[in-house]
Formats: structure tokens, sequence, C-alpha cells
């Protein structure tokens, strides 16, 4: 098996060489674990998708949950329905599941902050929110974050656990274009956040 040992590729080549060179790597599954010279490399080719930052909010036992995503996908038009990728060992996806309601906040280039903070590990719970302005249509409901440029409530119609996350689909119950001008989308590409004009 062919890994990182003593900070070195083990004579093969790094993800970041692997990438650059077209030589590719093959997976293996079905095998045990992947290695970590393919996961590197799966992780480095994922991140030149670019993808749209939104953040996932539920409300569970009387709390605000709520973090930074990048995984979510509109699946259809007729009904509108979105899909999101949650780990599935996360409180996240354990209050999605058990509010069957949640809330997508479509952030701006200039929301970079919020997501910063959303995607920390280890944010505290209580309060969580206290620093974010954001709004609700229902009080139990899920919290929507303010200035974001567009606003979904879902209700959770399906849910399926792939490898280590869950996905979960759900029809719109509600939809609003936010309250943000300009800029542009806020958009996280190649590891890092950037903004679309």
């Amino acid at each position: 098996m062919t890994g990182v040992q003593d900070g070195h590729w083990g004579g093969a080549a790094s993800p970041a060489d692997l990438t650059r060179t077209g030589q590719g790597t093959a997976v293996g599954h079905g095998e045990g674990e992947v290695d970590e010279l393919t996961r590197g490399v799966f992780r480095e080719l994922a991140n030149h998708i670019a993808k749209g930052v939104v953040i996932v909010s539920a409300r569970h036992r009387g709390l605000d949950y709520a973090t930074t995503v990048t995984d979510v996908l509109s699946v259809s038009w007729d009904p509108p329905t979105l899909l999101v990728s949650l780990y599935s060992l996360g409180r996240m996806a354990e209050a999605v599941e058990a509010s069957g309601t949640w809330g997508v906040s479509v952030l701006t280039a200039g929301q970079r902050p919020v997501a910063d903070w959303l995607a920390e590990p280890g944010t505290p719970l209580v309060g969580l929110l206290d620093q974010v302005p954001h709004l609700r249509r229902d009080p139990e409901g899920p919290a929507l974050i303010e200035g974001a440029s567009a606003w979904f409530e879902v209700r959770t119609t399906a849910s399926v656990e792939v490898a280590t996350h869950t996905l979960f689909a759900g029809e719109v119950a509600w939809m609003s274009a936010g309250t943000a001008g300009p800029p542009g989308p806020l958009v996280r590409y190649r590891s890092g956040y950037s903004a679309l004009d």
C-alpha cells in the first residue's frame, strides 16, 4: 500500500504531482480502506469543482443548529426539491433528521466571515448565531441568514447514507430572494473562497 511515510509519499508522487502530470491513479473498491495517497488525490481533484456556499440550518430541542455547506444540489423544479450532503456523525445531520425541516441561505461574497465561523469545528451550540444576523419565519423554524442572496425552507422527504455522509432530499416549502445586493455569490474553489461578479 502506498501512503505517507515520514512525511513523504512512500516513493510515489504526491497528490498534487499526480494531478499535475495527468498520470492518474486507480481507485480500488471492496479491497478494504482506500490508502492515503488515493484519498489525497481525490481531495485534490474534487477541489476543482467550483461550488456555491450556503448555510444549512435547523431548529432542534430549542436550539439553532447551522453549518457551512458546499454540497447542496437543486434536484428538481417540479416539485422544487433540494438535496444536501451532511457528515452522518455530525450534530447538523442529527438536527436535520430530527426536525424534518431545514433552511438554506445562499451566501454572498461579503458573507465570508459567516461561512468561516459556521465551518469551524467545535463551535459552541449555545449562542451559535448570537453574532450572526438572522431571521426566521416561525419561532421554531430554521434560522435564515440576513443578507443572503436567496432563502429556502425545506421539508425532508428522503435520506440515505452514502459512505461517511447522509444525503437529505426535501421539497421546498417556502423560498424567497434574499436581501443581498452586490457583491455576487460566495464560491468555494481549490480549497479557498472566491467571488463571482
